[in-house]
């Protein structure tokens, strides 16, 4: 055996070695992300009396987890109250009713109030709206009380690749409005009818909620945003401040123990992002200056109807 075939083989030995490792290695990575998808951290707060907290961030689209929350927060014999922080521009017609109606189910057992920060409009104000007590800050931005549905319309960009859409459809509304074609009188109307409906039902929960008339709500319904001081002067919050004010009132004027500790109702999360404070993806795109994977996730589901306000999301189906 030559001192070649000797190298050869010994080579041959570390290749094997090395792939080896790195093989554990994958594989004990591949362990780590199975349980960071699958395992679940403890969301649920002591067993000793409190009151409780759920902070509503981001889009709002009908999370099934935000509605289990509120529901065992209903049935919670600990939670003597709840306070619901919101920082959202909206989302979706039905996620916000969805949001709403279970607000409301634990209203009926236990006092709840609503703390609003940057920004609690069109869902975000709906949210708010299914408290029994409203808190802004000065400068919170409130309101944009409306509907709106937007779609793309993309004919001109087909027509000048030489791309045509041909449909063969059941009705002459089915799938109306098309991004593949200006939209019809018809079709306009259609939506136009759609959308007035779900802007009567907002209308009417503003109504209702803040004893306002009809004619008073008509007024403040044209889809402006308010700044908190606006809000108060309107009637469509009740008092400027933050959690200190809304613990105050409950203690007051709902006979809530002094001295409960506040705390925090949340949807449970992988035990790796909960002990890392955020998921590696989310972490990794930050840094690349992209989206996080959950807003972008959330941004996907905004379809339908959509009671929404944001300057920046301008762009993704909503005003």
């Amino acid at each position: 055996m030559t001192a070649s075939d000797i190298d050869h083989i010994i080579n041959h030995l570390s290749l094997k070695k090395s792939l080896r490792r790195w093989r554990w290695i994958a594989l004990a990575l591949f362990i780590v992300v199975l349980l960071a998808l699958f395992a679940r951290g403890e969301s649920l707060p002591t067993s000793s009396d409190h009151v409780a907290r759920l902070s509503i961030d981001g889009l709002i689209t009908g999370s099934d987890q935000q509605l289990k929350l509120l529901k065992d927060v209903a049935d919670s014999g600990t939670a003597k109250a709840l306070i619901v922080r919101i920082n959202s521009p909206g989302g979706t017609t039905a996620g916000s009713e969805a949001l709403y109606e279970e607000i409301r189910k634990v209203a009926a057992k236990k006092p709840v109030v609503a703390v609003m920060d940057t920004v609690a409009a069109s869902g975000g104000y709906i949210t708010a709206l299914a408290a029994d007590r409203i808190y802004a800050r000065g400068n919170t931005i409130t309101g944009s009380i409306g509907v709106i549905f937007s779609y793309p319309e993309i004919s001109g960009l087909l027509n000048t690749i030489g791309v045509k859409m041909e449909e063969l459809k059941s009705g002459e509304l089915k799938a109306e409005p098309s991004p593949y074609k200006p939209a019809s009188e018809k079709a306009k109307q259609v939506s136009m009818e759609m959308i007035m409906d779900g802007f009567a039902w907002f209308k009417g929960l503003v109504s209702e909620r803040r004893k306002l008339t009809p004619e008073r709500t008509a007024v403040l319904s044209d889809g402006r945003v308010y700044s908190g001081r606006q809000a108060l002067k309107e009637g469509l919050i009740d008092a400027i401040g933050g959690e200190d004010e809304a613990m105050g009132w409950l203690i007051s004027e709902k006979k809530i123990p002094e001295g409960l500790k506040v705390e925090d109702w949340r949807p449970p999360k992988p035990w790796l992002e909960e002990a890392l404070g955020a998921s590696i993806p989310d972490t990794i795109l930050s840094n690349l200056g992209l989206s996080p994977l959950q807003q972008m996730a959330e941004r996907s589901r905004l379809d339908g109807l959509l009671a929404l306000w944001h300057p920046s999301l301008s762009n993704a189906n909503a005003e």
